[in-house]
């Protein structure tokens, strides 16, 4: 079995730790036999979609985000035949804000985006840096993580339906993030899936469907990481009132 990963722009788009949610993911896979290929573009690449079986990108500031907005337009058609072949894509932070139709900055000033998904997103001068604890119903543990975002995003078909802790896409606990197909993405850093087991769990059964691989009996289990994230979910649960 082999998978090849496509980080676009890691150097640009990685605010707080974000790749390793590819170094979690990619252990995860080779601890059941998985043969992970690491493919990353920069700015100035021509993004090779058509081998990319998982395809990523983190977070970054809004001035970085801007850049690879731009960077990544002139690909868009080759992004979306990817995801019609069956490739899984995860963005993550104001990453996924790219995958609208539009950003209007807090100048004023709108940028056309991918048109992906149907929603857009207002930036403003009010940052809203939060813990979060969110709930889905593609798996059945909370999902625990931080955002630091200064947008409002409406209209999202979201992936997480609600919030015990933190600001949705576009209210305070409202519903959270995008999915749609193969496709999703969140405000949600952290990073995220070094955060949340169940969440990588999620991603890797995706991966082995679209593939027609058939999966383990018991997916691997790194060391710790459940009994982090059982800490780390107490902790903000408390904060909540839960």
């Amino acid at each position: 079995m082999e998978l090849t990963i496509l980080h676009l722009y890691p150097d640009c788009m990685s605010l707080y730790g974000e790749y390793a949610n590819l170094a979690v993911l990619c252990r995860h896979l080779e601890a059941m036999g998985v043969s992970v290929t690491v493919d990353t573009a920069l700015f100035e690449d021509a993004p090779p979609f058509d081998r990319a079986g998982f395809i990523y990108m983190g977070a970054g500031t809004e001035r970085t985000q801007k850049a690879a907005l731009s960077a990544l337009l002139p690909h868009k058609e080759a992004l979306k035949a990817a995801i019609d072949r069956g490739a899984v894509v995860l963005f993550t932070g104001n990453a996924m804000e790219l995958l609208g139709q539009s950003i209007t900055d807090a100048q004023g000033k709108r940028w056309p985006c991918l048109g992906l998904a149907d929603f857009s997103t207002v930036e403003s001068d009010k940052r809203a840096p939060e813990d979060v604890v969110a709930h889905t119903s593609l798996w059945d543990s909370p999902v625990v993580g931080f955002m630091n975002k200064c947008s409002v995003t409406e209209d999202a078909n979201p992936l997480f339906h609600s919030l015990s802790l933190g600001f949705g896409n576009g209210e305070d606990k409202g519903p959270e993030g995008f999915m749609r197909g193969n496709v999703f993405a969140t405000h949600l850093t952290g990073p995220i899936l070094v955060k949340n087991p169940d969440f990588t769990d999620f991603l890797i059964r995706r991966m082995f469907e679209c593939k027609g691989w058939e999966l383990p009996e018991q997916l691997p289990v790194l060391p710790y990481e459940r009994e982090a994230y059982e800490v780390t979910l107490k902790e903000l649960m408390g904060r909540a009132g839960g």
